[in-house]
C-alpha cells in the first residue's frame, strides 16, 4: 500500500512538473511575440477592406511609430481592398450589379508571394456580414475564411500575425441595433477564438462601440461614419489608438489626433508625408500583386513606385525620423 502510495504521488508530482512546463512554454511565447519588434526594411502588410484601404489609421499607426522609433525603418504597407471580405459571400445585385464582392483568397497568394511580409494586421468582417441580419451559414463562412487565413499566412512563414476585430457598424436609423448586432457576434467570437488559440488580438470594435454610445447619449445626431460604414479621421483615429497602445503600451498618446499634432511639433509633416506615400504605394502594390475589384485607380510600376518611396523616405530623415 505504501508502495502505491508513493507511486501515485510520483504521478502526481510529474503531472504538476508537466503543467507547469507547458503553462512556462505558453508565457515564453507570448513573451517572445511581445518582444517581437519591427526592424528596418521589415515588410508590415496590413489586409483589410475599404476602411483599411482610405487608409488614414494605417497612416496613424505608422506614423506614431515612426515618432517613437526614429531609427527603425520598417516599411508598412496598405493592401486593403474595397468591397471585400474572407467568408467569399456577396450580396444580391452588389454594387447595382456591376460586380460581387472580391474575396481575399482570389489575391492572396499573390499578394504573400509578391510582397513576402514578416508582419501581417488583419481587419475584416465589416463586410462579411454583407449588410444582412445575422445568419448562421454566413457566420461559417466568417469563421472559415479566417481560420483559413491563419494557415495560410502561418504556412507562408509570417513572424507575427495581429488579428483585428471589425470597426463598429451604425446604421442611419437604427443605429448601433442594426447591422452592429451581426459585427458585435463576429468580433465576440474572434476575440473568444484568439484568446483560445493564443493568437495576437487587437479589439477595435467594442472601443468604438462604447466611445459612439457615449457620444450619442450626448447629441443623439453624432456619428462616426456618415454612410453607417466609412468612419471619418475620429473614426480611424480610434482604430489606430488601440493599435499603438497594443504596440507600444508606454508610449505616451493624446485622446485626439488633433491633440497629437498639437504635442509633437512634427507629427504633421511626418503623417502628411506618410500618408502621401502610403496612398501612392497602396495602389502599384494593389496592381502589381492583381485583384478582381473594377473601378480603383491603376497604381504606378512598382520600380517608380519604390523610386518615389525613397524620395520621401529621404524628407522624412530630414525631420528627424
Amino acid at each position: 500500500m505504501l508502495n502505491l502510495s508513493f507511486r501515485r504521488e510520483e504521478l502526481r508530482f510529474f503531472v504538476l512538473l508537466l503543467c507547469l512546463g507547458l503553462l512556462s512554454m505558453q508565457v515564453k511565447g507570448q513573451s517572445h511575440v511581445k518582444d517581437f519588434s519591427f526592424s528596418d526594411g521589415q515588410k508590415v502588410l496590413f489586409l483589410g477592406n475599404s476602411i483599411t484601404y482610405a487608409g488614414q489609421y494605417v497612416a496613424m499607426t505608422e506614423s506614431l511609430f515612426l515618432s517613437s522609433h526614429p531609427k527603425r525603418k520598417p516599411q508598412f504597407i496598405n493592401s486593403g481592398l474595397p468591397s471585400e471580405t474572407v467568408s467569399g459571400l456577396s450580396e444580391p445585385n452588389h454594387a447595382d450589379g456591376k460586380f460581387p464582392r472580391p474575396c481575399l483568397f482570389d489575391r492572396l497568394d499573390n499578394v504573400l508571394d509578391k510582397i513576402k511580409p514578416e508582419v501581417v494586421f488583419v481587419c475584416y468582417g465589416m463586410n462579411d456580414g454583407i449588410y444582412l441580419p445575422f445568419d448562421a451559414i454566413r457566420f461559417e463562412a466568417y469563421k472559415n475564411g479566417i481560420i483559413r487565413l491563419h494557415k495560410r499566412l502561418v504556412d507562408q512563414g509570417v513572424k507575427r500575425i495581429l488579428w483585428m476585430t471589425p470597426p463598429v457598424h451604425d446604421d442611419p436609423q437604427l443605429r448601433l441595433n442594426g447591422y452592429n448586432n451581426v459585427l458585435d457576434r463576429y468580433a465576440e467570437w474572434l476575440i473568444g477564438y484568439a484568446k483560445m488559440q493564443s493568437w495576437e488580438i487587437i479589439d477595435l470594435h467594442f472601443p468604438m462601440r462604447s466611445y459612439l454610445e457615449a457620444r450619442i447619449e450626448k447629441d443623439a445626431q453624432f456619428k462616426l461614419a456618415a454612410d453607417g460604414v466609412h468612419p471619418g479621421e475620429l473614426g480611424h483615429w480610434l482604430m489606430a489608438k488601440e493599435i499603438v497602445q497594443h504596440l507600444m503600451p508606454d508610449f505616451p498618446i493624446e485622446s485626439t489626433w488633433d491633440d497629437n499634432l498639437r504635442s509633437q511639433p512634427k507629427l504633421r509633416q511626418l503623417y502628411t508625408l506618410v500618408l502621401k506615400r502610403q496612398t501612392m504605394m497602396k495602389d502599384a502594390w494593389l496592381t502589381y500583386t492583381g485583384h478582381k475589384r473594377p473601378g480603383l485607380s491603376k497604381g504606378i510600376p512598382v520600380e517608380d513606385a519604390n523610386k518615389a518611396y525613397a524620395a520621401i523616405q529621404d524628407e522624412i530623415k530630414m525631420l528627424g525620423f
